[in-house]
């Protein structure tokens, strides 16, 4: 029975479901438009419209997830030679700085959508607009590019496991909006849209601090990788 496991998924499927997952609440935590909207409506609406209205931004984030994934999968033969790894995930690293600084120092609700204060709608509805909110990003693929390359998510050749974790980043998504609308609609008295450029602050710190941490590996790790000879 394990020779067969193993003849299906031949990697470690635990890791990857965990990276998934954790791609996933890294793509949805920054508050941008949407996330501020799923705070407007679990306060006005009730917690589950601003839930599903999560759950239509993990659907276009698993959109977007795929088509990256499918996209890097061409050029694997590329980006698993040694050097040209560490390169791409030097590269990687830099872009997740870059999105850590720019949540940290923006002000997501300069541009907030006012779709909270409308009438409730049906939860179709919601999380419709939810999806086309966040589907209007295609800047997401960036976001998506640089996680799958400091986690080495795409596995070259295995349709199944690769499955497996793409399921596990709408997973990990669906989880980030479940624990968010909770948490909202638990501490809603108390709650402003201020509470947001906190949420938004310490998403970037973390960010910032993950991506420092990733380039320093990286490049100290630049050493192992063999030395050209030449031939």
């Amino acid at each position: 029975m394990n020779t067969l496991f193993q003849s299906y998924f031949p990697v470690d499927i635990l890791e990857l479901i965990i990276k998934g997952m954790i791609i996933g609440m890294a793509a949805s935590a920054p508050m941008g438009p949407v996330g501020i909207l799923c705070v407007q409506r679990t306060q006005k609406k009730g917690r589950w419209y601003g839930f599903v209205t999560g759950v239509g931004a993990a659907v276009s984030d698993f959109i977007y997830a795929l088509i990256t994934g499918i996209g890097l999968s061409f050029v694997l033969d590329f980006i698993n030679n040694p050097v040209y790894k560490f390169y791409f995930q030097l590269a990687g690293g830099v872009m997740l700085l870059v999105f850590g600084l720019y949540s940290f120092l923006n002000n997501p609700l300069r541009n907030a959508h006012k779709g909270g204060q409308k009438s409730t709608g049906s939860l179709w509805y919601n999380c419709w607009t939810g999806f086309l909110i966040t589907f209007s990003n295609p800047l997401i693929v960036l976001l998506f590019m640089a996680l799958f390359s400091m986690f080495n998510f795409v596995v070259p050749n295995h349709p199944l496991a690769m499955c497996v974790g793409f399921a596990s980043i709408i997973g990990g998504a669906v989880l980030w909006w479940y624990g968010l609308t909770w948490l909202v609609d638990k501490i809603r008295a108390k709650w402003d849209l201020q509470g947001v450029v906190i949420i938004n602050r310490i998403i970037g710190s973390l960010v910032i601090l993950f991506s420092l941490i990733t380039l320093i590996g990286t490049i100290f790790n630049i050493y192992l990788f063999p030395i050209s000879n030449g031939h």
